[in-house]
C-alpha cells in the first residue's frame, strides 16, 4: 500500500528504531539496555500514511534482531523513499541479498582504525564482520558509509577511520558523543575543537551539520535539521525531534494526529529555538545556538552550547576543503558531519548535481 501523503507536502528524514535490542553492549551507546521495545508494522504504516517522508534510516538498536525484520524491510522498500540502516554488521549478515539490496546505503559503525581497538570495544570479531559485510554490500551495488562517534578515546584519529572507509569508496559520517547515559566519553572543549581541526586537516568535507563547526567553517545556514526536517520514532513508540533529545518523548498518537504539523508541537519548536544569549551573535544564522539536543541533555536548553568559542572570546575558525557534492541519504540528518579521505575515488553512481550543503 503506497503512502497516502501527497508529494506536494514538505518531506522529512525519518529515523526509525525498530528495536532497542543489540547483540553488543557498547559502553558509549545511547540506547536503553534495561528493557526490550519494538515497533510493529502497523505503527510504521500509520506513520508513513501521515507523514511525507523522503528517507528512512533504521537505527537505535540492531534492527535485524527484530523478529519481523524482513516484513518491515519489505514494507519500507515498497515506498518511494531512500532506505538506509545503521548496523554493527549483524543486521546485514542475517539478511539475504535481496533484503540488503533494499537499502540505498548501509552505515557500518567503526570507532577505531585498527581491528584490535575495535574488537576490544565492541567484541571479538566485530572488525572482520564489518569488513566482510561492507565488501558484500559493494559487490551487491549497495552504497556504504562508515559512521563513528567522536569521543574522548578517538577524537584525534577519525581521519584514520576515513582512510579505512576509503578502501570501500565510502565516506565517514561523524556524530559527536552525547552524554545520554554517561559522560565518561564526553569531549572536553579543547578535544572537541582539536578533533575537528585534525579531521579537516586530513579529509575533505561533504557535509557539515554540527552547528558550531559549520559556523566556524564559514558555511551558510543549513536547510532542515533537528526540529524542522527530521523526525525520530523510537522503539517505545514515542516521537522526538532528535535521537539525543532527552525525556520520554511524545506518544505516537500525537504524530498520527498532527502529521506534518508535528513540527509545531513543543519539543520540535524547542529544538529549533534560539537561546536568548545567542541573539545578535555574528554566527547566529549558521550556528543558531549550537546543538539543541546537547543543550537539552545538559539541562541547558536556553543557554549557549558548551563548546561555543565565541562566548569564551576564542578564535576557532576552521580551514575546510569541501569535496564534490554527493547525493547521500543523510546529508541533512541531525548534527552530523560527513567527510571523505582526500585520496578517495568517488563512485560515479553517487555523483550529484545538488548544491554543496
Amino acid at each position: 500500500m503506497a503512502s497516502s501523503v501527497t508529494g506536494t507536502e514538505r518531506s522529512f528524514s525519518l529515523g526509525l528504531g525498530l528495536t532497542n535490542e543489540c547483540n553488543l553492549a557498547c559502553s558509549f551507546c545511547y540506547r536503553d539496555p534495561t528493557r526490550v521495545d519494538r515497533l510493529g508494522p502497523d505503527q510504521i504504516r500509520a506513520v508513513l500514511d501521515r507523514l511525507p517522508v523522503r528517507s528512512v534510516n533504521l537505527g537505535t538498536g540492531e534492527n535485524g534482531m527484530h523478529p519481523r525484520f524482513p516484513e518491515m524491510v519489505a514494507l519500507l522498500r515498497a515506498e518511494p523513499i531512500k532506505l538506509t540502516i545503521t548496523s554493527n554488521g549483524h543486521s546485514i549478515a542475517v539478511s539475504d541479498d535481496a533484503q540488503v539490496r533494499a537499502f540505498a546505503d548501509v552505515e557500518f559503525s567503526i570507532d577505531y582504525p585498527t581491528p584490535e581497538e575495535q574488537d576490544a570495544q565492541r567484541g571479538p570479531g566485530n572488525w572482520d564482520l564489518v569488513m566482510e559485510q561492507a565488501a558484500r554490500c559493494r559487490r551487491l551495488g549497495v552504497g556504504v558509509t562508515f559512521i563513528a562517534v567522536m569521543m574522548r578515546t578517538n577524537y584525534d584519529r577519525l581521519h584514520e577511520i576515513a582512510a579505512v572507509a576509503a578502501r570501500f569508496g565510502a565516506p565517514l559520517r561523524i556524530n559527536v558523543y552525547q552524554a545520554v547515559r554517561s559522560d565518561a566519553f564526553a569531549l572536553t572543549y579543547e578535544e572537541y575543537w582539536e578533533g575537528f581541526a585534525t579531521l579537516f586537516a586530513h579529509t575533505q568535507a561533504i557535509a557539515i551539520g554540527e552547528p558550531l563547526v559549520r559556523a566556524m567553517a564559514g558555511l551558510p545556514p543549513r536547510r532542515g535539521g533537528c526540529g524542522a526536517g527530521t523526525v525520530r520514532v523510537t522503539p517505545r513508540g514515542t516521537v522526538q525531534p532528535c535521537v539525543y533529545w532527552g525525556g520520554p518523548g511524545q506518544g505516537l498518537d500525537v504524530l498520527i494526529a498532527a502529521g506534518p504539523a508535528i513540527t509545531e508541537t513543543e519539543p520540535f519548536v524547542a529544538a529549533r529555538a534560539l537561546p536568548e544569549p545567542c541573539r545578535g551573535c555574528a554566527h547566529e544564522a549558521a550556528c543558531h545556538g549550537g546543538c539543541a539536543g546537547r543543550r537539552r541533555l545538559l539541562q541547558r536548553l536556553h543557554e549557549v552550547d558548551p563548546y561555543c568559542p565565541v562566548v569564551r572570546g576564542d578564535d576557532r575558525r576552521l580551514a575546510v576543503t569541501m569535496a564534490p557534492a554527493r547525493d547521500l541519504p543523510k546529508l541533512e540528518s541531525a548534527c552530523t558531519t560527513i567527510v571523505q579521505a582526500r585520496d578517495l575515488v568517488q563512485d560515479p553512481a553517487q555523483d550529484s548535481a545538488q548544491d554543496p550543503p
